[in-house]
């Protein structure tokens, strides 16, 4: 390998693997929240909503049942 060439890893599920080789958003997503050596199924679950309006306003909210939620723990 020259000096500054990276080696090439293939995950399972990704693009690579993929006949198109084209991943969607929610693909791309998932795909990068559960390469880690620990990652569940439950780290790729959606976190937030976000709502768009007629007018072009978009509001995004912290799901309910999120996992992991911002701000501080309320102590």
């Amino acid at each position: 390998m020259d000096p500054g060439e990276r080696a090439s890893v293939r995950f399972p599920g990704s693009r690579e693997d993929r006949e198109d080789g084209v991943m969607t958003d929610a693909e791309r997503r998932k795909d990068q929240l559960t390469t880690a050596p620990a990652a569940t199924e439950e780290d790729a679950a959606p976190r937030i909503d976000v709502d768009s309006s007629e007018a072009g306003v978009r509001r995004i909210t912290v799901r309910d049942d999120a996992a992991v939620r911002p701000g501080g723990t309320g102590d």
